[in-house]
């Protein structure tokens, strides 16, 4: 699991942003209950969202969120490890177009199937190194901010702080209020997943 280079997350960073800001269409498979619209097949029923992604609606979002990648594409942490910060947030958010667009992007990123299936469950999952499970700890703490009262309790801040320098850690936590940043656009728009994003 070796580093990407900076053109390659360049690349993929942009890749990510399309994953946000898909087409409004898109064909996703949902249960067979469902009649299916025309053009999809059974077991699939074409989705739109209720409006084009607000950060292409608005002239200027977009440059800005580009920057925000460049700039955690320089914090130094591997590329495997924001890819998984970013599906297990948008996996608790429940965001589908993200976990797609996630998956996707940590498979370009070399990231393997074996540990995108245990991730869901990483605590019990022999797969992950102690400095992935420490951003994954803090991943979701950041995340899941109402499910207490100190949101990142210190145990879970200095977990990650004995592997990742402020650097990285600025990168990491970047990555995760991004993509919480994205879940709730999606999820109020009803962006839907398996867009072609690249």
């Amino acid at each position: 699991m070796g580093r990407v280079g900076f053109d390659d997350l360049l690349r993929d960073s942009f890749l990510l942003v399309l994953c946000y800001l898909p087409p409004t269409s898109s064909v996703i498979a949902v249960t067979s209950e469902i009649e299916p619209k025309s053009g999809a097949t059974e077991g699939e029923q074409m989705m739109e969202a209720r409006m084009k992604n607000p950060a292409m609606v608005l002239p200027d979002a977009m440059s800005a969120i580009q920057s925000l990648y460049k700039a955690m594409s320089k914090g130094g942490v591997p590329q495997q490890t924001l890819e998984l910060v970013h599906l297990r947030a948008s996996q608790i958010n429940g965001c589908s177009a993200c976990v797609y667009a996630g998956v996707t992007s940590a498979k370009k990123a070399g990231e393997t199937d074996e540990r995108l299936f245990a991730l869901p469950a990483w605590r019990e999952s022999p797969f992950f190194t102690d400095a992935e499970r420490a951003a994954l700890t803090l991943t979701e703490a950041a995340t899941r901010l109402s499910d207490r009262g100190d949101q990142v309790p210190d145990e879970i801040w200095n977990a990650a702080a004995h592997h990742y320098t402020e650097q990285e850690l600025a990168a990491i936590i970047l990555m995760i209020a991004t993509t919480n940043f994205f879940n709730r656009i999606n999820a109020t728009i009803k962006e839907p997943a398996g867009a072609n994003w690249g």
